[in-house]
């Protein structure tokens, strides 16, 4: 290959890293991870070709001009902090929620498994209240009493609190998401136990006529904190299917593509852990009505219906555009 053999062969990619260059430069708080990733692939190409040249045209101008574009697009994919700030963003904003809607199917599921463990628990022991201290660890049934709820709201140590229930919300989630491995047996166990744990106390406290104070104290940290273990058990069922149901693919293959997809949707579920860590270490124990709390739990449910309306409108949006280019 001669000179202008190779300049026609790989000018369309140097052009392409050029207005790459450019576009990045003029809107740094727009680019994407597809933008990066784009980006990233094509100064692969560009530094390929460069020692290609350097070995076979070392005097030629087209070498010292790709060692000049090399370096700038070299200088412009090490800039960490916009890097990592926009791909924060673009997640967040789109490809969390993107997953969200494509796998809302299993997250369903997810719901209907931990239901069905909640409305269990709690008629078995409507029905006869020593059932308590068969289906939950004696550790927690026997520390119930409804008599006492509400005694320790303003106590100290609130901060500790939100850590210890931060940490045990994320090995549940955590359990539901990679119970998938298992062909999604752990994670139906994990959802319907939970189920079973939450309706047995809410029939405790429904026998002894404390069922709105009981919620109250559920639901202003329930509504995050349970949409995150739908969202995980979610995960790990889609996992488990695939697995089971691989289709004209490998399992293996299947569980690449699935736990990565599974992963993203547990990273995009740290937030709501920790804000729904937060609002029971503090708010939940907090000296205030029980309107108060009600109040904070439809706040959350507004929230999350706001959040996801907003990251709808923006995949409705992008879709469009990628419509208009197509």
């Amino acid at each position: 290959m001669d000179v202008r053999q190779f300049i026609q062969t790989y000018r369309e990619d140097w052009q392409k890293l050029e207005n790459f260059i450019v576009t990045i430069n003029k809107n740094k708080r727009e680019k994407t991870s597809e933008d990066i990733h784009e980006f990233h692939r094509t100064y692969i190409k560009v530094t390929q070709a460069f020692s290609y040249s350097q070995t076979y045209f070392p005097e030629e101008e087209v070498t010292a001009y790709l060692n000049e574009l090399v370096a700038k697009a070299h200088n412009l994919l090490y800039q960490d902090k916009v890097s990592s700030r926009s791909q924060f963003k673009h997640f967040f904003t789109q490809t969390f929620i993107k997953l969200l809607f494509e796998q809302r199917s299993a997250i369903l599921i997810a719901f209907c498994l931990f239901t069905f463990g909640a409305l269990a628990g709690f008629i078995s022991v409507v029905t006869n209240p020593l059932n308590l201290y068969t289906i939950i660890p004696n550790e927690i049934a026997y520390s119930v009493d409804p008599n006492f709820i509400g005694a320790t709201d303003g106590a100290p140590g609130a901060s500790f609190m939100s850590a210890e229930i931060l940490t045990n919300n994320i090995q549940v989630a955590f359990l539901a998401f990679a119970g998938g491995i298992t062909f999604g047996l752990l994670t139906v166990y994990v959802l319907i136990f939970n189920g079973i744990l939450v309706g047995a106390l809410a029939a405790v406290f429904w026998n002894a006529g404390k069922s709105y104070e009981f919620w109250a104290y559920i639901v202003p940290h329930g509504m995050i904190e349970l949409t995150a273990i739908f969202i995980a058990g979610g995960a790990g069922l889609l996992m488990g299917y695939k697995l089971f149901v691989p289709g004209k693919h490998t399992r293996v293959h299947q569980l690449k593509v699935q736990a990565k997809r599974s992963v993203q949707l547990i990273i995009g579920t740290i937030p709501l852990f920790v804000i729904a860590g937060i609002i029971e270490g503090y708010i939940t124990p907090a000296s205030i009505s029980l309107e108060m709390k009600y109040i904070v739990a439809l706040l959350t449910v507004f929230g999350l219906v706001l959040y996801a309306m907003i990251g709808a409108s923006l995949l409705r949006k992008n879709a469009s555009k990628q419509s208009a280019i197509h």
